[in-house]
């Protein structure tokens, strides 16, 4: 991200934007783009708003009225008097998402744009992000750590493990693949695999402590739980569940990091 914003100069390669290389034209290119990269940075003695009419002289075509949609939009609107200085993180990280797309612009690059909201918070960043998508056709490129958010917006995701892209997989074709299983919270996950193996002929399980989840295309629920409490295994929780995002990037690195 970064490099696309030339904060960091390439070693190799290059980068393609707008469908030419990002180094043409690029006072062009950059009014295209809005981003945040990291911690959002302000005056602090000034509001919000001023804040924002600063950064809009800098750019074309960026009116008092679109700034003050922008603070609409992140849920600003109704703190024109408070200075920079007394936003909390959330705040903060809200008048940076204003800056970055109060020029509307093709193409979004957020690092990590919901850290420091709360729930409701990020709910609304998260609806925003695709109704701008949308009805804007603007192209969001988002670096986060929240899978379960990316999930819910992303149509492609990339994996970067090591600085190095694992694999890039288009949102419906990983729907595809991830897989139905039923997770048995029992005494013994050990022993649970061993019965489930020898009387119903289970193959394709995991074990993670105190569960076991079964990956079968087709399983008799109460008739695997009958036969774990007749072999004297408690069993204290039975769940249907579906594989999500975290374990689709924890089984394509090996349980690693992610960078």
């Amino acid at each position: 991200m970064k490099m696309m914003l030339q904060l960091v100069s390439p070693t190799a390669g290059k980068i393609m934007m707008f469908g030419k290389d990002h180094r043409e034209q690029m006072k062009d290119t950059y009014q295209k783009i809005g981003s945040i990269i990291e911690t959002p940075g302000f005056y602090t003695n000034l509001t919000g708003q001023e804040n924002l009419e600063i950064l809009a002289r800098f750019r074309k075509n960026v009116s008092k009225a679109s700034v003050k949609h922008a603070l609409e939009v992140v849920g600003l609107d109704q703190e024109k008097k408070k200075p920079f200085s007394d936003y909390s993180l959330g705040m903060k990280q809200r008048l940076g998402i204003a800056a970055a797309i109060m020029h509307e612009p093709e193409l979004l690059i957020l690092d990590e744009p919901i850290n420091g909201l709360d729930p409701i918070g990020i709910s609304e960043i998260r609806q925003f992000l695709c109704e701008l998508s949308r009805t804007k056709g603007t192209t969001i490129f988002i670096s986060s750590h929240v899978l379960s958010e990316i999930e819910q917006i992303a149509d492609m995701i990339g994996v970067i493990n090591q600085g190095k892209l694992v694999e890039e997989v288009n949102m419906k074709e990983l729907h595809k693949r991830k897989r139905k299983y039923v997770a048995f919270t029992v005494s013994d996950a050990l022993s649970a695999a061993k019965i489930l193996e020898n009387q119903c002929n289970v193959r394709d399980y995991d074990i993670q402590d105190h569960m076991i989840k079964i990956f079968e295309t087709e399983f008799n629920v109460g008739y695997f739980n009958q036969i774990l409490v007749e072999n004297q295994l408690v069993v204290t929780g039975i769940n249907t569940c579906e594989d999500n995002l975290e374990n689709y990037f924890s089984e394509l690195i090996g349980g690693g990091g992610i960078a």
